[in-house]
């Protein structure tokens, strides 16, 4: 896909994916707590939202929050909760403005019940914004997404609903936190880290990858930029020869 800007060696996927990694290494250096990272990081976050929405990218899905987070220290926990709270809110003009609509992706029953108010809140009122799909994947994991949705496959097929022998790939993907998503086509990591970190397990298995050696909250459009650049100079075999 060309650019609106017409630039044409940026190459825009339809479907992206970011690992949001180095706030707390951001702070570190400039020798602040860890909590004013985290919100650079929400300036990081408007930037990418609003950027990804104008060129035209389709969805795009964040690493908020994992399930391995929960056990950071409880006062930094409290903090990044109460940082998201004022993020659904304070966020809601830009996602109007940008006809983005925003999706959970991960379990709620951990999330504290004002998030969780906000959080579904903000997800009714931009439920008929027909632009860029938003997933914040919030107390997300990807193998326990994968538990979650063999639970569900097990349970249907208890039930009756669903016949053990046409179980497929289709069947589990269907499953999913968010099933209606496209697999992400790019896997943005920021400060550097070469891994996963358990995001999105089953949907990125031919997704790109592009790793940003700047931390998160120094992320910005020319970043992005430079990771659709990367992906348009790529050859997507997905596992064929060309």
């Amino acid at each position: 896909m060309s650019t609106p800007g017409g630039d044409d060696q940026l190459v825009v996927p339809r479907s992206v994916a970011v690992i949001m990694d180095g706030n707390g290494r951001w702070a570190k250096r400039a020798g602040f707590e860890r909590i004013r990272g985290h919100e650079r990081g929400v300036d990081a976050v408007r930037t990418t939202v609003t950027e990804c929405a104008r060129l035209g990218v389709e969805a795009l899905t964040l690493y908020a929050f994992s399930e391995e987070n929960w056990s950071r220290p409880k006062r930094e926990i409290k903090l990044l909760f109460g940082l998201l709270e004022r993020f659904l809110v304070a966020e809601r003009p830009t996602l109007m403005d940008n006809d983005v609509r925003l999706l959970h992706s991960g379990r709620r029953e951990r999330l504290p019940p004002r998030v969780l108010e906000l959080l579904d809140e903000t997800v009714e009122l931009t439920a008929k914004n027909g632009g860029m799909r938003l997933a914040l994947a919030i107390s997300y994991g990807g193998r326990q997404e994968l538990a979650d949705a063999a639970r569900r496959l097990a349970a249907d097929v208890a039930a009756g609903e669903l016949d053990p022998a046409t179980v497929d790939e289709s069947a589990l993907a269907a499953r999913l936190y968010l099933p209606e998503l496209p697999d992400p086509d790019l896997l943005i990591r920021t400060a550097g880290e070469l891994r996963v970190s358990n995001f999105l397990l089953w949907q990125i298995s031919y997704a790109e990858i592009h790793v940003s050696d700047v931390c998160w909250p120094e992320f910005g459009k020319d970043e992005l930029h430079a990771a659709f650049r990367e992906f348009g100079r790529r050859t997507r075999r997905f596992g064929k020869v060309l």
